[in-house]
């Protein structure tokens, strides 16, 4: 009985010392409040002002489970992420009760179903198509949907490795990024695009510019299949690439050829290119030194710069062309940016695709420059539609990274990121676990290559890039559909047959 008492008279001295901390400690906040002149709410309501801070920080991430309805949020609503993340699961992607997509919504895509369409023993099935036939060593991707640009840096090693485990796994390419090739790119075994960033991350010299020495032991990995010389990037059209310090490792700060710790920030565009002219001679350059297909990566602005890349591709000859384009969207990416780039820069790609296609081919070189889509192409019928409107490949930086479990919590640029992603914290990155991520990715391409060739499918066609415009109709805003070669006619008649 004593000693019960004597634990209770404890208990009851250190609820009491509790008491009197939370006080004192409610006091001190409550003069530092009153007393400060940087925040009027902290100013005019003290202590709990500074709960406003706090529900805005959690704010981004309730709304996603609690607020949100499924096709309302941004920059990638839930019914994106849940179909990301059956697909990655493999399971299946049957829905029950009718669709909750708005679908009197301007902008809509609606498919075409055929009459009569093919029989299920005759399922669209996706074809290899040959990039670069004047690269000494050209290119049969395999794959009409593949990984786009993220860089070592930007992203962690075990997302890197679970990226190229997966990739092998469902015979896609995945572009490195402009953050240079790591052993990490090459231990899944998967055909790889490299990147030459403005920056010339993995192919600098000492001073910066472009080493051909470096790109030849690039090229030597048989496994790197491609160069992409990027211009500009979704995230940040006309601005160079962002790596804060604190993720620059002394691995990436020698894979990079850069300082350890410090902020590693890329010009706006290549030094040596000022205009096409300067731009065809460089592809020409490192599709000389390496002997692999070359193309581009860049963000519409303005249509026009496209007639005078293809006026100068017609001046040279077709062999100077760069062997494809990559389209980025100006709706932001994975990387870190400035918001007004991200929310201000850059056109759509539903917008830039379809003329850009046109000008290729009424320049004649449909077939010499494929076209790849970029920005926020991370469903079937986003994929579907790239396809219709004229592009000859998709890529996906996102869709992937939900793959291996990315729940949107907008930390990329912060070294935090939950899922060990986009950090090199080593504590974090344990929850990234590569021998199951990596299976996820396959997945995830390979479902989205399966149901993409079921919209093929649906509307008769026997290849996914045999779908063409008519097969698309587009929500208007009085909530009539139609299709998309009325509203954006091809150049060639001949493709719309």
């Amino acid at each position: 009985m004593g000693f019960a008492m004597q634990t209770l008279e404890v208990m009851a001295l250190a609820f009491v010392v509790l008491i009197g901390v939370l006080m004192a400690l409610g006091v001190t906040l409550f003069v530092i409040d009153r007393t400060q002149t940087g925040d009027a709410i902290r100013r005019n309501y003290p202590v709990i002002g500074r709960f406003r801070g706090l529900f805005t920080e959690l704010g981004e991430f309730f709304r996603q489970y609690f607020f949100a309805m499924d096709r309302e949020e941004m920059p990638f609503n839930r019914a994106q992420r849940d179909w990301v993340n059956r697909a990655a699961d493999a399971k299946g992607n049957t829905v029950a009760f009718g669709s909750t997509r708005n679908l009197s919504l301007p902008g809509t895509a609606i498919f075409v179903n055929a009459a009569f369409p093919p029989l299920d023993d005759e399922h669209a099935k996706s074809e290899p198509m040959l990039i670069g036939p004047h690269a000494r060593t050209p290119y049969m991707a395999p794959s009409f949907f593949n990984i786009s640009g993220m860089s070592y840096g930007a992203i962690s090693k075990p997302a890197v490795m679970a990226l190229s485990r997966g990739a092998k796994e469902a015979g896609i390419w995945m572009n490195t990024g402009e953050g240079g090739l790591s052993p990490h790119h090459l231990s899944g075994g998967c055909d790889i695009v490299f990147q030459v960033g403005t920056a010339k991350y993995g192919v600098r010299d000492a001073h910066g510019h472009l080493s051909d020495e470096k790109l030849r032991a690039i090229a030597a990995h048989p496994q790197v299949r491609m160069f992409e010389i990027k211009l500009a990037q979704g995230a940040k059209p006309g601005k160079g690439g962002i790596l804060p310090g604190a993720k620059v490792t002394a691995e990436i700060a020698a894979i990079r050829g850069i300082q350890e710790g410090q902020d590693s920030l890329s010009p706006n565009r290549h030094i040596e290119v000022a205009d096409f002219e300067q731009l065809l001679d460089m592809i020409a350059h490192v599709r000389e030194v390496t002997g692999k297909p070359v193309g581009i990566k860049t963000v519409v602005g303005s249509v026009d710069a496209f007639d005078e890349l293809f006026a100068a591709v017609d001046r040279r000859g077709e062999q100077s062309a760069p062997d494809f384009i990559t389209l980025d969207g100006g709706e932001g990416g994975t990387g870190a940016a400035p918001m007004p780039l991200i929310d201000l820069v850059g056109m759509s790609i539903r917008e830039a695709l379809p003329p850009v296609v046109n000008l290729r081919d009424r320049h004649g070189l449909k077939e010499r420059i494929r076209i790849v889509a970029s920005g926020k192409l991370v469903n079937p019928s986003d994929v579907a539609w790239a396809l219709a409107a004229g592009a000859d490949f998709v890529t996906s930086a996102r869709g992937f990274m939900f793959s291996l479990g990315c729940i949107q919590a907008l930390k990329c640029n912060r070294n935090t990121c939950p899922t060990g992603i986009t950090t090199h914290d080593p504590r974090l990155q344990k929850g990234l676990v590569v021998e199951n991520k990596y299976l996820r990715v396959a997945h995830y391409a390979r479902e989205m290559i399966h149901e993409v060739e079921m919209i093929a499918h649906s509307v008769g066609v026997s290849e996914p890039r045999r779908m063409r415009r008519r097969h698309v109709r587009i929500v208007q805003a009085d909530g009539r559909s139609l299709p998309l070669n009325q509203i954006l006619p091809s150049y060639n008649s001949v493709s719309e047959m």
